[in-house]
């Protein structure tokens, strides 16, 4: 047994204490770190006791200590008569302690990886972390964003902490008019570039309306002009319409947990009923529901589509990011979806500490773990159009639970400028690319959760890539850059609102223009007649959006979410059951051969024993039509 970084991290492994040189920390099935500990028990024959602080009163010298992972997992820790017996008190509440002291430290420090400090201090990171306005630019042009540019408005965060440094905004539009317009946002979260569609349209992201506020007609003039991004049609998107609070998504994910753990108290007969009582797998089907109809909204016309949620750090990201693996072949290759990962929910401010409940806070959510869940969805449907595994979806999985960068461990970029001493607390002066040098077992701030070779054996990391995916194909499926056949310019002037469904047409953009006073949604609004989208896909081109997964030429994904097309992602949620994993494709031929081989067992030893008369006996009697069957 082994604690590791101020106690943040602990080993218990059947064989060895100490982690040899060669080897990566927190790496084996006996790895934990403490703030992955979701509850922890004391078992005995006479009693079973839940330790939730170093208060908590424990009467018995335990057997056997039940810790309940976070990440689904259940590592049962037993002391054996004569062996550390004597000593299970004292380890019991070292781990209790220890686990209190991590969550009680709100500006959790992490740990140090061993291979990290035979680094050099300017190893640089695989995927572009976007600290720089340079990184910003050559994504843009990446994308083909000609009709937009790098704003520095917000380099010293003076605009809003939760905001990147840098950020994509129209050419004609003024750092002046950007800072006053996104004064009238929540949270100062005013519209910003998340993708260029290669055909023309754009895809924006905002906070909700500020109606307290009280614009001008030049501030109100920008914000449209924001919003329009140079098209005569914009469609704006309720993001939370049709979508789960983020109550509802810790609350499921709880009973998921729960329902998953190995000592679950739910009987077999039961246990898919109770599955659908958490209501983990409605919300997947919601959230790819309406990704693939923001989907058939970018790529079917030239428009604006603007998404539009109260704070933007939670659903924004995760339909933005859903809609670009489905329109976006190059998101779905390894490098690209962690670049994705890094601007969608990194750097545009995704509050990961306090959604993970890293740091006890009360407003916890695992909407990430939600999106990956979604990702996976789409890695089932279609096999060949990822290059990324499903074994790389679990490390990143993993990595939330793990405490060794600063990836996870804060809530915005600014958080982690500061804790990296990127910009000085005071004048607010950012240093690109400067890190204070790890001391003691502190987090190394200039590692990011990217770099992988630094936790995982190049073994792991070969599994990352996906065996039976094309990059030829996808290559050729992807849009030029020039706006395809079948994009069609949408009439002038047209505004909508997709909500609860449906498309509806808007009299004005924005909500304070000709207002005497504060008004309602309803109210500031006058909708005329509603086009359903329960046909979105077939009215831009003759197919039904709901019947299936459905890949479509210029590489958009359509997936089913209907019944049995969404399952459960047994290899993570059931890790802690061996008997559930065999049969779930091995990474290597080898590991293919030997579950085949174990299945072979199993029916060998559940085939009943006959003879070779009654073997005979029943055979079919008519092979021929059993044949043309």
């Amino acid at each position: 047994m082994w604690w590791g970084g101020r106690g943040q991290s602990f080993n218990i492994a059947p064989q060895k204490e100490e982690p040899e040189m060669g080897e990566t920390p927190l790496s084996s099935d006996y790895d934990f770190a403490l703030v992955n500990i979701g509850q922890l028990e004391a078992v005995s024959s006479l009693s079973r006791v839940q330790l939730h602080r170093p208060g908590s009163l424990l009467k018995f010298i335990p057997e056997e200590i039940l810790i309940h992972g976070r990440d689904f997992r259940l590592l049962r820790v037993g002391f054996e008569a004569g062996g550390l017996e004597p000593q299970a008190f004292q380890v019991t509440m070292a781990i209790v302690q220890a686990r209190a002291q991590s969550s009680q430290n709100q500006q959790y420090s992490g740990i140090t990886l061993s291979k990290a400090g035979q680094s050099s201090g300017s190893r640089k990171s695989p995927i572009p972390l976007l600290e720089t306005p340079e990184d910003w630019e050559t994504e843009r042009k990446k994308q083909g964003a000609n009709g937009w540019r790098v704003s520095l408005v917000n380099e010293r965060f003076d605009v809003a902490t939760s905001l990147p440094r840098y950020f994509w905004v129209p050419n004609r539009t003024l750092d002046s008019e950007v800072r006053r317009a996104f004064g009238h946002f929540h949270q100062g979260r005013g519209p910003r570039l998340s993708w260029h569609h290669p055909g023309g349209s754009d895809l924006l992201r905002c906070g909700g309306f500020y109606t307290a506020s009280d614009p001008n007609k030049e501030d109100i003039r920008s914000v449209e002009s924001m919003l329009q991004a140079g098209h005569s049609d914009v469609v704006l998107v309720d993001t939370m319409d049709e979508l789960p609070s983020l109550a509802d998504v810790q609350l499921a994910h709880l009973r998921l947990r729960a329902l998953c753990l190995p000592d679950s108290s739910v009987s077999e007969d039961k246990w898919l009923s109770a599955l659908e009582g958490t209501r983990w797998l409605d919300y997947v089907r919601s959230c790819l529901r309406k990704a693939s109809d923001i989907s058939v909204l970018v790529t079917s016309r030239v428009r604006s589509v603007v998404l539009q949620e109260r704070g933007d750090r939670d659903f924004n990201g995760l339909l933005s990011s859903l809609v670009q693996l489905l329109s976006a072949p190059e998101a779905r290759t390894l490098l690209g979806f962690q670049s994705l990962v890094q601007r969608e929910w990194v750097v545009a401010g995704h509050p990961f500490l306090t959604r993970l409940g890293v740091t006890g806070v009360s407003e916890k959510a695992p909407v990430f773990l939600l999106f990956l869940d979604c990702v996976w969805q789409l890695l089932q449907q279609f096999p060949a159009e990822f290059e990324f595994s499903e074994f790389f979806l679990l490390a990143l999985h993993d990595s939330v639970r793990v405490p060794d960068t600063l990836t996870f461990l804060r809530d915005n970029p600014w958080e982690r400028g500061k804790q990296s001493g990127q910009f000085n607390s005071y004048t607010q002066v950012y240093t690109p690319g400067y890190s204070h040098p790890p001391a003691g077992n502190s987090v190394n701030a200039q590692l990011s959760v990217w770099d992988w070779d630094l936790r995982y054996s190049n073994e792991q990391i070969l599994q990352f890539h996906n065996p039976g995916y094309d990059p030829e194909r996808c290559q050729d499926s992807w849009l030029p850059r020039q706006q395809p056949s079948f994009m069609v310019r949408g009439p002038p002037s047209s505004v909508w609102l997709f909500s609860r469904g449906a498309l509806t047409a808007l009299n004005q953009l924005c909500p304070w223009r000709d207002s005497p006073c504060l008004l309602t949604v309803s109210s500031r609004w006058l909708p005329r007649p509603a086009i359903s989208s329960e046909s979105l896909a077939d009215q831009e081109w003759g197919l039904p959006s709901h019947w299936g997964a459905c890949p479509l030429p210029a590489g958009l994904l359509l997936p089913g979410y209907l019944g049995p097309q969404i399952r459960l992602w047994k290899r993570c949620y059931l890790r802690g059951r061996p008997e559930v994993q065999r049969g779930l494709s091995a990474p290597t031929i080898t590991g293919l051969q030997d579950e085949l081989s174990r299945l072979q067992e199993l029916i060998e030893k559940w085939t009943p024993r006959t003879s070779p008369e009654d073997r005979s006996q029943k055979r079919d009697p008519n092979p021929i039509l059993s044949q043309s069957c």
